[in-house]
């Protein structure tokens, strides 16, 4: 996996995607909203300015995009995009990971259009589909921003040779630790 060693060694940004969409039924006959979240190392911005786009890669084996999508394609729900902040560690491997409730423990706000954001993130951005592209064996997706923000003091979480990675440094007694 030489191939997969040597991208590692390109840091990026972790971004959570996540909107709240239709779930299965109740017994009695209501259908339950949840959140559902895809965790990308592949986001980039600065795609275009006009119109405003961003884009990340998403595996075709993901069993979060295609609900995601559908969503958006059915509700006319728009996406969540939380650029994960250095607090974020754990939180990012929680959003990653395959359990039940991803959101378990984490602050979230919702937007009335579905968009779905974790606090304290240094970008959050409203989102819906521009395109999709295949490439490979992901497919590159193409968002449209529609409302966005920021706090400028916030540090970024960043994903570096297959861990989470900061861009504050860490005291010496604590990287010896």
């Amino acid at each position: 996996m030489a191939l997969r060693s040597t991208f590692s060694l390109f840091p990026s940004g972790v971004a959570a995607i996540s909107a709240v969409v239709d779930g299965e039924q109740d017994p009695d006959g209501r259908v339950r909203r949840e959140a559902v979240v895809l965790v990308a190392s592949s986001f980039q911005v600065g795609i275009s300015l006009d119109p405003p786009l961003v884009l990340f890669a998403v595996q075709h084996t993901s069993t979060s995009w295609p609900r995601l999508r559908a969503a958006l394609e059915r509700e006319g729900a728009l996406l969540g995009v939380s650029v994960l902040g250095e607090a974020h560690d754990a939180a990012a491997r929680q959003l990653a990971s395959k359990a039940a409730d991803r959101f378990a423990g984490i602050e979230t706000t919702t937007t009335a259009s579905g968009a779905h954001f974790v606090h304290g993130a240094p970008v959050w951005l409203e989102c819906s589909i521009h395109s999709q592209v295949p490439a490979g064996d992901h497919d590159v997706v193409l968002l449209q921003v529609h409302a966005m923000g920021g706090a400028p003091d916030t540090e970024p979480l960043v994903w570096h040779s297959s861990g989470f990675r900061t861009l504050t440094p860490r005291p010496a007694a604590q990287a010896q630790g």
